[in-house]
Parts: structure tokens; sequence; C-alpha cells
């Protein structure tokens, strides 16, 4: 069931999908040798993941909203909780995706592209948890277009505000694994446990509002 939801959101995004793949592999190697390879990849990724994840979520909503898909979905067999899951799990499967082409990129253009490592990629997979775990919420209660201001001013500051702040770091030298004065297992392990904690919690609050919603 939550498998077709997934595939109806893929299939209303389809036409950003071509576009989407080519900035999956060229914008991070552009980032990354502008800035100089300072942040091991963490930069060219976690930017690029949330363009490409802005735009195809963007998408889809935008297209549910214009059509009255939450009131024609209403009308399915399809629970509210199943469509909300779908959601997130859409996002999930567009960040692995995602991934898989990074790293398929660095593979072949190491020199450019570095790998990235698992603290790299979980602290990565939980800034864009943080991010969609507060606009999915938001969106649910207020609706598509008063949040979408929001969710693009947020995305527009990131190319911004992250290359500031990490050769800030890079200028005191510190680094991401110089961020927490933890065992490096536990630094490794805690962005993933993190993002799991606000996967559910935001999921939860999301359900809760859209069960309440009057369609």
């Amino acid at each position: 069931m939550i498998f077709d939801l997934v595939k109806k959101d893929v299939i209303l995004a389809k036409r950003y999908l071509i576009f989407m793949l080519v900035f999956a592999i060229g914008a991070p190697l552009y980032i990354e040798i502008q800035t100089g390879s300072l942040s091991g990849g963490f930069l060219g990724f976690v930017i690029t993941v949330l363009f490409v994840l802005y735009m195809l979520f963007n998408t889809v909503s935008m297209s549910e909203d214009k059509y009255q898909g939450p009131a024609l979905l209403s009308a399915t067999p399809y629970t509210r909780s199943a469509l909300v899951k779908a959601k997130y799990i859409f996002i999930l499967l567009i960040f692995v995706v995602s991934y898989i082409i990074y790293s398929i990129t660095s593979a072949l253009v190491p020199t450019y592209l570095p790998t990235l490592n698992i603290l790299t990629l979980g602290i990565s997979l939980f800034l864009i948890a943080l991010y969609f775990g507060i606009i999915i919420p938001l969106q649910y209660q207020f609706g598509y277009e008063k949040v979408r201001y929001i969710s693009f001013f947020a995305i527009f500051i990131t190319p911004f505000v992250f290359p500031g702040i990490l050769k800030w770091l890079h200028s005191n030298n510190m680094s991401l694994q110089m961020m927490l004065s933890i065992p490096q297992g536990i630094q490794d392990l805690l962005p993933f446990l993190l993002t799991i904690l606000i996967g559910f919690l935001s999921m939860a609050i999301s359900i809760r509002i859209y069960s309440k919603k009057d369609l």
C-alpha cells in the first residue's frame, strides 16, 4: 500500500528526475572544486541533496495542492497514516539514490570528489531529517501555499551559510570529527540515532495533525 503511494510521488516528480540526476552528478563536483574540498565532501553532498529533495518534494506538493490531491486520496482505501508515512519514505528514498550517485561519481573522479565517511554521511542525513522534520508537519498544519516561502528561504540561504561555517571551522583548526569529544564509534552512530528520533517524532506529529484535518 505504502509502496504505491511512494510510486505515486515518484511519478508526480518524474518531469524533473532527469534534470535532478544531472544536477546530483555535477553540483557536488562544482561545490567541492570551488571550496577546495575543505569539508571532505560534506558540503557538496548535503547542499546537493537538499536542493534535489526540495525540488522533488516541492513538485509533488505543488501538484497535489493544485489538483486537490489530499481530498481525492482521502476517498481511497489508503489511510491518512499511510499517506504521511509515504512522504517520509519518499524523502529517504531520494536521499539513498543521491548517495549512490555521489558514491559512483566519487569513485570515477576521486581527485575532485572525496568519498564520504560514515560520520559525514550521518550528519548529512541528520540535517536533511531536521529540515524536513520541521517542514512536513508545518505543511500538513498550514498547507503548501503558506509553508513554501519558509522552505524556499531556508534552502536559499543554505549555500551562503554552510561554506562560511565550514571555512571558519577550518581556519580554527577544527573539523566535523573534533566537534564531538566522544569516542569515534559513538560519534559515527549518534547522527543516525538522532535522525531516527527526529524522523519518528516528526512523523507522529504529522500523522496526528493530518488525522484531524478537515479535507
